[in-house]
């Protein structure tokens, strides 16, 4: 079996050699991959940002596909097309009931080695094994594509998520971060009833895709005067995860403004404007995303024809080709790779 496989930082390999995964419970399945993608998260360990990241990691955990195998506690069958959420837990739990996936003593990540639980291989794969595949996986809609119900599984539901929490409908949201799960969550805001949105990114290539979805964007360091030319922003989704992005949506926020954070953290510097945040009353939620919890309403927008994620799309490869995906997806010279088996 094929998969791309993580050596060391900046250090992958597409091997074709990998037991193929079989059942091993009643809540079990094996999916054969019809689709996978790099997200942003992937560049964390290829990058070296994860020391403990384990080699021979099978990498991926955005993925659809096609159901080849399942225990008997799975309602899926061979043949059902499905999405599988990147989060992996129970469903049986007190957390899980409260929708609090990610929390969940079982919760783990497909294709991250250990960094939130007992490593489980990822989908950039032809197959893989799904735990807790009752609650992992959901069908996929027949008129809706496996481009599009990729991204239903982490950036599309996490998107969703960060919009329902900072869009004031009717008022401006700011979204800072052009990358996919930027121009995803501008979508999102202006879906759920953003009167307008400005993003901004310091690439001059992603503001022009921005631009050509419809949005307003601008350089980091002319945020504040577009903001001014519109009142300032009620909302602010921050899609990139860096102290410097951070320091740029809490200087966006006008009072009583929403900062969600989906841009996936690690400092510990804390570089947060306390007094900014203290004077103006500013609410700052952090949304790691649960695709379990979020992806019904994430699929009831494709459906409805509200917006369409593979506009963001701007590479589509053989998996055979995955390690240059990788490194155009670092060289900043991809927005959006999707992988096909």
């Amino acid at each position: 079996m094929r998969g791309v496989v993580f050596r060391g930082p900046r250090e992958l390999e597409v091997v074709t050699d990998l037991p193929e995964p079989a059942v091993r419970g009643p809540r079990d399945a094996v999916v054969r991959v019809t689709r996978s993608a790099i997200c942003g998260s992937d560049l964390h360990p290829y990058r070296g940002g994860i020391p403990d990241f384990a080699p021979g990691t099978v990498l991926g955990h955005e993925f659809v596909g096609v159901v080849v195998d399942a225990g008997a506690e799975v309602p899926f069958a061979a043949g059902d097309r499905v999405s599988a959420s990147d989060v992996i837990a129970c469903g049986r739990c007190a957390r899980c009931a409260r929708g609090w996936h990610y929390h969940c003593p079982e919760a783990t990540l497909f294709g991250y080695s250990t960094v939130v639980g007992p490593a489980v291989p990822g989908g950039q794969a032809e197959y893989v094994r799904v735990p807790f595949a009752d609650v992992v996986l959901a069908a996929c809609p027949p008129e809706l594509s496996d481009e599009q119900m990729v991204f239903v599984g982490d950036l599309l539901s996490t998107a969703c998520a960060a919009a329902t929490a900072a869009v004031v409908p009717g008022d401006l949201t700011t979204v800072v971060g052009g990358g996919a799960l930027g121009q995803l969550s501008a979508m999102c805001a202006r879906a759920f009833g953003a009167a307008h949105v400005v993003l901004a990114d310091p690439e001059p290539v992603r503001r022009e895709d921005a631009r050509a979805l419809g949005f307003e964007a601008v350089e980091p360091g002319r945020l504040a005067a577009a903001l001014d030319r519109h009142g300032g922003a009620a909302g602010v989704i921050e899609a990139v995860g860096s102290d410097s992005a951070l320091a740029t949506a809490v200087g966006a926020a006008a009072p009583r403004a929403i900062i969600a954070v989906v841009g996936a953290h690690s400092s510990r510097a804390m570089p947060l404007a306390t007094q900014t945040a203290f004077t103006r009353e500013l609410t700052l939620t952090f949304i790691v995303g649960d695709p379990i919890r979020d992806r019904a309403r994430a699929v009831a927008l494709l459906r409805s024809g509200a917006l369409d994620p593979t506009a963001v799309i701007s590479h589509r490869l053989h998996l055979t080709e995955a390690v240059d995906g990788y490194r155009l997806f670092d060289r900043r010279e991809a927005l959006k790779v999707v992988l096909q088996p």
